[in-house]
């Protein structure tokens, strides 16, 4: 018991580790903030490590790359938001594979779709309540839409192959102490 509890949270400090390198590798700033690969990551991360750790994976990693690179006043609403969007990809995961279900490829596209609808929808709403910049924020949705996009195809191929391995599949999506 206590070596699962450590795996997880060695596990969950490297998928904080990647989420952040994978958001700040490919940095391309846009008018709405900067494109990034780090939704793959964050979605792997539900997928992986299930809702509540993939929460903190998702959302430190992602705020911690909104902070080194200079968006501090993103922080909170990305903590928030990126959290969120990988609670909800984990749960619904969760509610379709079942236990001993098989991972598919629609289960985990449908589990991904609706983590990134959030994601669109809770910047939207961030940048437009809270930071008071509605236009901009109607701008970013198109930018965030086509990020969450790269999100979902990243993340579908990085579980698929992640679960042609026996031994992560076992370990992961179907063993007694699987995470999701």
């Amino acid at each position: 018991m206590k070596n699962d509890k450590l795996e997880k949270l060695i596990l969950t400090a490297l998928m904080i580790a990647l989420v952040c390198v994978a958001t700040m590798v490919i940095h391309i700033p846009t008018v709405a903030g900067y494109a990034n690969l780090g939704d793959g990551l964050v979605l792997l991360s539900a997928f992986l490590l299930g809702p509540w750790y993939g929460l903190l994976a998702g959302g430190l990693g992602s705020a911690l790359a909104d902070l080194l690179s200079g968006y501090a006043y993103y922080v909170p609403g990305t903590l928030l938001i990126k959290g969120g969007m990988a609670l909800l990809a984990a749960l619904l995961l969760r509610s379709l594979h079942g236990s001993g279900g098989r991972l598919t490829l629609p289960r985990t596209v449908t589990s991904a779709v609706p983590a990134e609808l959030f994601m669109a929808a809770g910047y939207f709403l961030y940048k437009a309540f809270i930071l008071g910049r509605f236009e901009s924020a109607l701008t970013s949705i198109p930018s965030n839409l086509m990020q969450g996009l790269v999100g979902v195809v990243v993340a579908v191929a990085l579980t698929h192959a992640l679960a042609a391995v026996p031994a992560l599949r076992q370990h992961f999506w179907k063993g007694s102490n699987g995470y999701v």
